[in-house]
């Protein structure tokens, strides 16, 4: 059995703890589990935006400026931006989490709450202390307060005023809203963006469900877009992520069945868990959490069944499930469970 606690020395298995996606890992940790696999460990929509045809020229030469410029246009038109200027367009939220410590030069950072590892990793490996706050409480002696909203993984929402108040403490304020796309109504702080020392991200790639194109946005304060812009880069992105996420960006009509599409699905969930004896902790249109006693079995039940989820290593009653979308992997989840 692999134990999914913090004591687990096997590699494959923390791999699987650590964050979603790793199928490589799991194929080494289940090898005679049956193919394809069902990749249920992220956030990531089932149903991907359909890839409009990239045109030769995106492959062959370089993004132009005024490509890119137009994309960010856009994306500040989706996201609520009242400037375009201050849309900073990335290959991933991930690249942006892994270059703010670098742009911003903090020492002391307040997580609020348990949420995505990744942020603390990256401070860390700086030197960086970090101090993991609850909901709520004040970030005093912060250089910088990171907030991930909605929450990954319990779903909880803070309020806009909430998040501002954090604001108003005088540290430079990260908010990852990598899966605000699929909460309505909206929460994000992009509208009420403060004017200096606040940057928010934004994930593309999880609600269009196009993780491998690589690309995601901040939203930076004056002070702080330049600074990102110098750290990545010229031509950060690709010139197929700049024509596809031009046109998904600007397909409000496509968003909004797709949160809907996710939400019915979401409910499918739901049911199927609580059939199996899950208590729902929380969630969002693109991923639910759920406990069980026996989550640790559960997991590598429908790990032999070539079915990934997402453990946590303290928290073993908890696994992280994304949302089937195609009914045929519903039955499949639905049938490994009750196995």
């Amino acid at each position: 059995m692999i134990d999914t606690g913090a004591g687990n020395d096997s590699p494959g298995s923390a791999s699987l703890s650590y964050h979603g996606g790793n199928l490589d890992a799991a194929r080494a940790c289940f090898p005679a589990a049956p193919l394809p696999w069902l990749d249920l460990s992220t956030g990531i929509n089932g149903l991907a935006y359909p890839m409009p045809a990239i045109s030769a020229a995106a492959w062959q030469r370089l993004p132009l400026q005024a490509d890119i410029t137009r994309l960010e246009r856009i994306a500040a038109g989706a996201y609520g931006a009242s400037d375009p200027g201050m849309i900073v367009s990335a290959p991933g939220t991930q690249a942006l989490i892994q270059l703010l410590p670098s742009v911003l030069k903090a020492r002391s950072i307040g997580i609020v709450g348990f949420t995505y590892g990744e942020h603390a990793r990256v401070w860390q490996a700086t030197g960086a202390a970090v101090r993991h706050l609850e909901p709520g409480e004040p970030a005093s002696g912060c250089d910088a307060v990171v907030v991930v909203n909605p929450n990954n993984p319990d779903g909880r929402l803070a309020s806009v005023d909430d998040v501002r108040a954090l604001a108003d403490q005088g540290a430079t304020l990260i908010v990852d809203e990598a899966f605000m796309d699929a909460i309505r109504p909206s929460q994000s702080l992009i509208p009420h963006l403060p004017k200096a020392h606040a940057i928010v991200l934004r994930s593309f790639g999880k609600i269009y469900g196009l993780a491998g194109l690589r690309l995601g946005f901040a939203a930076a304060s004056p002070d702080l877009a330049p600074r990102l812009r110098q750290a990545l880069g010229p031509w950060a992105i690709s010139g197929a992520a700049v024509q596809a996420g031009s046109r998904a960006l600007a397909d409000a009509a496509w968003l909004a069945r797709a949160v809907v599409d996710l939400e019915m699905a979401a409910q499918r969930l739901d049911t199927l868990l609580h059939s199996a004896g899950f208590s729902i902790i929380g969630g969002t249109p693109l991923f639910r959490l759920a406990s069980h006693a026996r989550a640790g079995a559960i997991f590598e039940q429908l790990g032999q069944a070539g079915i990934l989820v997402r453990p946590f290593p303290h928290h073993p009653n908890w696994l992280r499930f994304g949302i089937p979308m195609q009914e045929h992997h519903l039955r499949r989840l639905a049938a490994a469970l009750q196995n």
